[in-house]
């Protein structure tokens, strides 16, 4: 009964959104993507010529042998393009190849910029500057004077001008251009230094070239709310209104209501023989876009906190269209880049399969809470439907695994232990104010050696709050739907009740595990022996301490390391002990390490030792 409800339903639904459609005298729809020969998934500021006025650069996507491209919304001249990648696009100018292959003097005239505009700029990226002089007797003195040390092409006089240039991109003429000169830029072979090469000027010059453009944040806020941005040199920037056809609204409303009432009764047909409420259904039917809200009601409860909001274009832009990728991990990419006043960040683009947005906002709903040395600083977040990402502090010296696994062979060298101890410190001191110091208690759940990250000065600093949660501070256990960590460094009550409630002590334990891992200089599990006990760091390193032997460490070269290596080692084995109520808090933590290591006892060996060899896999999990 339902199959036929739903089909009647369907083909209706379809018939009467077909007849609004030809009874609405509307102007044609602008896609938000759409295809060009093989390239795909083109979207705003490009449009295909067939639908004019949805964005300024126009293709020709039926052009021989490749799409055509006009940088003009009235074109004069085409472009062939040869891909389009992000804010960048390759193109080849068939009228400048023409010129340069017959070298004649009409390719220092040529202005391959379009007309400037207030919605749209572009830059060609490897490009060199002429000068293009006319020299008269009372001229060529001055202009022999000025451009002294250039060189020249002087086979331009049938038409009474000299170009003057330098074949090389970082040297700048630093003069006041004379009225009888003009400067213009024309494609460069390459952006490397020329200065070496005596070729002729013809051969430094292009007709293949990459183009990047750039859309004034004013005009990408009109196309987000289905105007369009002026676009003429002599209008000030702004919005004007898109032209719309004549909507018959009373048989479009007509049409909606019979729609909705049919609608209703197969809603109400289903839900009777099904036996459950209407409320269920709408729950159900809505749950998707109410995930895209949860996230957009969040963001503006937090607006008091003063976290700016970037647009998806201004994150392109400030990560140069994500050129320096700077790390990898479960939930996204991070890349290096820079505000406009040049200082460094780090974005993190989280993956568009992360749907319901749960990642996103418990890294801004946690960290935002937060202000603390050892903790990283969130400087501003973009949300504009899958595409999002948070921008931090950039930290120069990476991430912490970066240095305590490799040997001598690393590229990144091994820290000294007086390094890694302060930075064990550091390290305990975020976490006693993510348990104790913020309004709210934080839990991390992914504490790990991947997520601490190095300043300049090797100070850490914890990263990465996706799996975070937030808890009343008076709270001791916290209540969990599913295991949330990576693999090795997991206290063992998250995924298994029986240990006990999960609280800041399973930060702990993490914070063991990876502490472990930072004085031994290698994973807690080593993956080239045999599957024995010797395999598991935790459990050799005990019998060390407990039978007083030496540690054997490498890094440990005098005394003094020896003792704070010796203090690390017992204050991790408390830190994992499989009993959450023995292990110490966060704050415990600190005492201890700052403390002496006569006042440390050896606690009993964990129970939990020699784990399956599954543990060695570090994904990051989150069950839910």
């Amino acid at each position: 009964m339902f199959l036929g409800l739903f089909l009647a339903f369907f083909l209706i639904c379809n018939v009467l959104s077909l007849s609004a459609q030809e009874y609405s005298n509307t102007s044609t729809t602008c896609p938000e993507y759409f295809n060009c020969r093989n390239f795909k998934g083109l979207s705003f500021p490009f449009f295909n010529f067939s639908l004019p006025g949805c964005g300024l650069c126009m293709l020709d996507c039926e052009g021989n042998p490749s799409p055509k491209l006009a940088l003009d919304s009235q074109p004069e001249h085409w472009f062939d393009v040869k891909y389009i990648d992000d804010s960048v696009v390759k193109l080849h100018d068939p009228i400048l190849q023409s010129h340069l292959d017959n070298q004649i003097c009409e390719s220092f005239s040529y202005n391959i910029h379009p007309r400037p505009s207030p919605a749209i700029s572009y830059s060609i990226l490897n490009n060199i500057t002429l000068y293009r002089c006319f020299i008269t007797p009372e001229s060529h003195p001055m202009i022999t004077d000025l451009f002294s040390g250039y060189k020249n092409y002087d086979k331009c006089d049938n038409v009474g001008y000299t170009v003057y240039y330098q074949n090389s991109s970082t040297l700048q003429f630093n003069g006041t251009i004379p009225s009888v000169c003009s400067a213009f830029t024309l494609p460069i072979v390459s952006a490397y230094d020329n200065s070496s090469r005596d070729d002729g000027l013809f051969q430094l010059l292009t007709s293949d070239f990459d183009l990047q453009w750039h859309v004034s944040d004013e005009c990408y806020n009109c196309h987000e709310k289905g105007l369009m941005c002026q676009t003429h040199r002599w209008e000030k920037s702004g919005c004007a209104n898109v032209k719309q056809g004549k909507k018959n609204w009373k048989l479009i409303l007509g049409i909606a209501a019979s729609a909705g009432a049919i609608a209703s009764l197969v809603i109400l047909a289903y839900c009777f023989k099904r036996k459950f409420s209407i409320y269920d259904f709408i729950d159900f039917f809505m749950s998707k876009t109410q995930k895209f809200q949860n996230v957009e009601d969040f963001l503006k409860s937090y607006r008091s906190l003063a976290l700016k909001r970037y647009s998806y274009l201004e994150v392109k832009k400030m990560t140069k269209s994500f050129k320096i990728k700077l790390g990898q991990g479960g939930c996204g990419s991070v890349y290096k880049g820079e505000f406009h006043d040049g200082s460094p960040i780090a974005v993190k683009v989280l993956k568009e399969s992360k749907g319901s947005g749960e990642e996103f906002i418990n890294e801004v709903a946690s960290i935002s809470r937060t202000s603390h040395v050892n903790i990283v600083n969130l400087l501003g977040f973009c949300f504009q439907g899958h595409k999002r990402a948070l921008i931090y502090e950039f930290m120069p010296n990476g991430s912490l695994d970066k240095f305590i696994y490799g040997g001598k062979s690393s590229t990144n060298p091994q820290l000294g232990l007086q390094t890694l101890y302060k930075i064990s410190v550091g390290i305990a001191r975020g976490l006693e104010y993510l348990h104790r110091g913020c309004n709210t208690r934080i839990l991390h759940f992914d504490i790990k050696p991947h997520n601490i990250l190095l300043d300049r000065d090797f100070s850490p600093k914890i990263s990465d709050f996706g799996l975070a949660k937030l808890c009343p501070s008076k709270e001791s256990v916290v209540s969990m739907l599913g295991t949330r960590g990576t693999i090795g460094y997991i206290a063992p009550e998250v995924f298994c009740k029986n240990f006990g409630g999960v609280s800041h002590k399973s930060d702990v334990y993490s914070y063991g595990m990876m502490v472990f891992e930072m004085v031994g200089g290698r994973k807690n599990i080593n993956a080239v022996v045999d599957n024995t006990s010797e395999t598991y760091f935790p459990d050799r390193i005990y019998r060390r301490i407990d039978e007083g032997d030496n540690l054997g460490l490498d890094a440990v070269t005098n005394e003094e390391e020896n003792i704070l290596a010796r203090k690390m080692i017992i204050v991790s084995l408390w830190c994992i002990q499989t009993d959450p109520s023995t292990r110490p808090s966060s704050t415990k933590v600190v005492e201890m390490l700052e403390g002496s290591l006569e006042a440390l006892q050896i606690p009993p060996k964990p129970s939990l030792s020699s784990p399956s060899r599954t543990f060695e896999d570090s994904s990051t999990i989150n069950v839910t």
